[in-house]
């Protein structure tokens, strides 16, 4: 399979890498002119082109028409995921974009354990460790991970802007499957997911979603970890939405 890059400079049949992606087909991958590789212009548009020349920090292409990608869903899903302790974010950020994530936005919340922290040097090291995962899994975009937001209020203050919000409760609530895919003639297509931190969430921030308009969802008797519940929660509206077919 020809290798994946992102780049902004391409149109008119041209384009062209520089910097560290340039450093990896030229010297890494030891690319040759006449070389074939796959080029997206991180708006799930995507391109074959083929290497026409080599300079230090620049590869040039040739590229065919553009093509829509086939692996971006259908559907538009933003993972708001509770800031868990040590590595974990790692972890979410970069199974959740080879789950078809299009944000992901870590929060702060009443039992978090984690506290800010060199938040603006970790987004940088979460977003590309985001890019690295959209290119493992030939994604046509590039999935953005957001500083966190401050508290539970500023989540609830963003949800308006979806069609469905989901919050994952672990105290329980009306099943996934109840409402997804939901109406055929008009599907959800901007979807919010929340899950929770180490601590879980609070009485007080259940209610709150409910009065942003989130519907409360269970994910059955078991508790699952911070980490493996973003997870399983994308997974599953992926399925129920048509997405891992």
């Amino acid at each position: 399979m020809p290798h994946r890059y992102f780049t902004t400079e391409i149109g008119g049949g041209r384009a062209a890498l520089t910097g560290p992606d340039a450093h990896h087909l030229a010297d890494v991958m030891r690319g040759r002119v006449g070389d074939t590789v796959i080029l997206c212009d991180a708006n799930a548009v995507e391109y074959t082109g083929t290497v026409t020349a080599i300079t230090s920090g620049r590869v040039e292409f040739t590229v065919t028409e553009g093509y829509p990608s086939a692996a971006e869903p259908t559907v538009q899903v933003t993972l708001y995921a509770g800031y868990p302790k040590q590595g974990k974010l790692e972890e979410i950020v970069r199974h959740s974009v080879e789950l078809g994530v299009h944000r992901v936005v870590p929060f702060f919340s009443r039992y978090c354990v984690a506290a800010p922290k060199k938040e603006e040097a970790k987004q940088q090291r979460y977003n590309r460790i985001a890019a690295e995962a959209a290119k493992q899994c030939g994604r046509g975009i590039l999935p953005q991970v957001a500083l966190p937001l401050p508290d539970f209020a500023a989540v609830c203050r963003e949800l308006a802007g979806y069609d469905l919000a989901l919050f994952f409760y672990e105290c329980g609530g009306v099943p996934l499957r109840s409402l997804l895919p939901g109406n055929p003639a008009c599907p959800p297509r901007n979807i919010a997911l929340i899950t929770g931190s180490e601590g879980g969430f609070s009485p007080e921030e259940a209610a709150a979603a409910a009065a942003a308009g989130a519907k409360t969802v269970g994910l059955g008797p078991r508790i699952l970890r911070c980490e493996t519940a973003p997870l399983a929660v994308l997974s599953a509206v992926m399925t129920l939405t048509g997405n891992l077919e």
